[in-house]
C-alpha cells in the first residue's frame, strides 16, 4: 500500500515555491463510508494543510445493493482495493468519536487513513477496541486516551453538527470537501477537485 507523504521539508538555503491557490480546505467525513475510503490518502497528499471533521448525515443511508455495486465500481476504476467489512453497512461511532479525539491531537487525517485502511483494506470491525486501538497507534496517539475518548457520547454533538454544517452548505451526501465557499459532495466531484487542484486550478463543478 502506498505510503503517506507529507511534503513538509524545505531545502536549506531555499524558498519553496508557493502551492498553488488552496484557501482552508475542510474534507468532512464518515469512517462508515467506503468514500472516505476512496479519496482520504489523495487528498492527504494533495493538500496537506486540509482540516479533517468526522460528520454524520442521519437522514443518509449508508449504502444498499446498488450503492455497493456503485462503490466497487468506483475503487475499480480508481484502482484501489476494495474489501467489505462485515458490519457493513452500519453505523461506526465510537470510531468517529475517536477521530474527534485525533482531531484535537493533531492526528485527525492520520487515524481517519489508519481506521479507513483497516476497515476498507482489511475488512475489519471500526467498533471493536482492538482495531480502534490499531488505528490509534498507527496514527501515533495515546491508546488508553483514544479508546476513553471512544466512551464519550458528549462527542457526537460535535459530529453531528458537522453534518449540519455540511446540510447548511447545500450538501447532500459524504464525504464532502468546503473549499473557497464551495462544496464538493461525492467521491466523484471530490476526485475531479483534486484533479483540478494538481494543476492549480480547483474549480470543478460543485454539487
Amino acid at each position: 500500500m502506498a505510503e503517506v507523504i507529507q511534503l513538509t521539508q524545505r531545502r536549506p538555503g531555499r524558498t519553496a515555491p508557493e502551492a498553488p491557490s488552496m484557501a482552508p480546505t475542510t474534507l468532512y467525513f464518515d469512517l462508515a463510508s467506503p468514500y472516505t475510503y476512496l479519496v482520504a490518502e489523495r487528498l492527504e497528499r494533495r493538500v496537506g494543510t486540509a482540516v479533517w471533521r468526522p460528520a454524520v448525515l442521519p437522514s443518509r443511508s449508508l449504502g444498499g445493493e446498488e450503492a455497493v455495486t456503485e462503490a466497487q465500481r468506483r475503487a475499480h476504476a480508481l484502482r484501489m482495493p476494495l474489501v467489505w467489512p462485515e458490519r457493513f453497512p452500519s453505523r461506526v461511532p465510537t470510531a468517529m468519536r475517536v477521530a474527534t479525539f485525533a482531531n484535537e491531537q493533531g492526528c485527525g487525517s492520520a487515524f481517519a487513513i489508519a481506521a479507513c485502511r483497516l476497515a476498507f483494506c482489511g475488512g475489519f470491525d471500526l467498533q471493536d477496541p482492538d482495531i480502534l486501538a490499531e488505528a490509534a497507534a498507527a496514527a501515533g496517539l495515546n491508546g488508553e486516551g483514544a479508546l476513553a475518548a471512544a466512551r464519550e457520547p458528549r462527542r457526537d454533538h460535535q459530529i453531528g453538527m458537522a453534518g449540519r454544517s455540511v446540510g447548511h452548505a447545500g450538501g447532500t451526501v459524504l464525504p464532502a470537501l468546503e473549499h473557497e465557499r464551495r462544496i464538493y459532495c461525492g467521491e466523484p466531484h471530490i476526485t475531479a477537485w483534486l484533479s483540478q487542484a494538481a494543476g492549480g486550478v480547483a474549480r470543478p463543478g460543485a454539487s
